[in-house]
């Protein structure tokens, strides 16, 4: 059966999320030889995090305004370029000073990766499909996740850890003559003829845009946790090297994951098809996987293997994913395909936020006390996110 080209330049997207988050999480896979090499804490290690993360939220919002006025195709290459040539800085980074500073240039850049995406599902899926897109988008930032520690496996114990840097760059900028050739091909939705731009100063009155950015902030901890400290977890709560933890075990939660998003946009397509509105059918939907989120993490702790560890996270990352990708929907659904770039960028704005403040606490946690009580605060927050989600909903 012939793909419709929209879908290939979905599945095309799919990949630029990939290559977004391999480039992001090839630190947290290399952060045992980085640190050893700078002479880090877990603590400095988690200000990095939330040095690049501060920058990624500031940046965000601006880049969705940026990629709603200039287009999307000239937006994702200005977003793709910018975070390629950042992450291959990284690699050719002499000193702490130029690691960090390659970093705040990769935040500003890949701020525009998530909002390109949404833009891109309400340019090219009908409303109903959007759902199922955001889910692939949800799949290709599970395999960035699954490839970073991979490739930081196989390649930095052969080559060092500035390699494989190296490669994830150069794939980005592969990528930028490959999008512009399927631009050309794939037909774009109609714009439906009652369609009204809603302006920037009605969407900063709604409530609804408020309890977005609070839920999202509560609600996406837990993924948070998982993308920037699972090699560490095996490595601190379990005494694993970090190298076998990235062949063996750190690929598997981003994995499972990615099903969860899969699951998660399955499931509010179905209601929407049944009759829901589609704010309502996310809410559900993000409610259900709060509460498996909270009880898949808590249980963490009392794991008795890393064998049971390693399927709890996969567990709760699957959850989370599926919770993320009906949140990160939602402004699709609100606010329309002009604002689409712009709504989705709010979110992608206090999920850096809430890293800023999140990850290095979470290192400082880690020093201390171990990943206890950081997996136990962290599992209670998503289901106060989506409660703020309910109580913020315009009646």
């Amino acid at each position: 059966m012939k793909i419709p080209a929209r879908w290939l330049a979905i599945g095309l997207f799919v990949f630029s999320s990939a290559l977004n988050y391999l480039d992001r999480q090839l630190l947290a896979a290399l952060e045992g030889p980085i640190r050893a090499e700078f002479n880090w804490s877990y603590a400095d290690y988690g200000l990095v995090v939330g040095y690049f993360s501060i920058v990624y939220a500031l940046a965000a919002p601006l880049m969705g305004l940026l990629i709603d006025r200039i287009g999307l195709n000239a937006g994702v290459t200005v977003a793709v370029g910018g975070w390629s040539l950042a992450t291959l800085w990284t690699g050719f980074s002499g000193g702490v000073r130029e690691l960090i500073a390659s970093r705040l240039v990769l935040g500003l850049a890949q701020g525009g990766g998530i909002p390109a995406s949404g833009k891109s599902m309400s340019t090219y899926l009908e409303p109903s499909e959007r759902a199922l897109g955001n889910a692939m988008s949800q799949i290709g930032i599970s395999v960035g996740l699954i490839a970073a520690p991979l490739l930081a496996g196989v390649v930095a114990p052969a080559y060092g850890w500035r390699a494989p840097f190296l490669i994830g760059a150069s794939m980005g900028l592969v990528w930028i003559p490959l999008w512009w050739w399927m631009a050309r091909v794939a037909p774009k939705q109609p714009e439906p003829v009652q369609a009204r731009r809603v302006t920037l100063r009605e969407i900063l009155g709604l409530r609804t845009y408020w309890g977005l950015l609070i839920a999202t902030m509560l609600g996406m901890t837990v993924y948070s946790l998982w993308t920037n400290f699972t090699t560490a977890y095996f490595v601190r709560a379990r005494g694993l090297n970090a190298v076998d933890v990235n062949r063996t075990l750190a690929w598997i939660p981003p994995l499972i994951g990615g099903f969860g998003g899969v699951i998660g946009g399955a499931f509010s397509m179905r209601l929407i098809r049944g009759g829901a509105d589609a704010a309502s059918a996310r809410r559900r939907a993000a409610l259900i996987g709060a509460v498996l989120v909270a009880v898949t993490t808590a249980s963490i702790p009392f794991a008795p293997s890393a064998a049971t560890a390693v399927a709890c996270i996969a567990v709760s990352y699957f959850c989370s994913t599926a919770l993320s990708v009906n949140l990160y929907a939602l402004p699709i659904d609100i606010f329309g395909r002009e604002r689409a770039a712009f709504g989705v960028a709010s979110l992608t704005c206090a999920y850096g936020l809430m890293q800023v403040f999140f990850s290095p606490w979470v290192g400082r946690v880690i020093d201390q006390q171990g990943f206890d009580p950081a997996c136990w605060a962290a599992a209670i927050m998503p289901i106060s996110g989506v409660g703020v989600l309910y109580l913020t909903k315009e009646r």
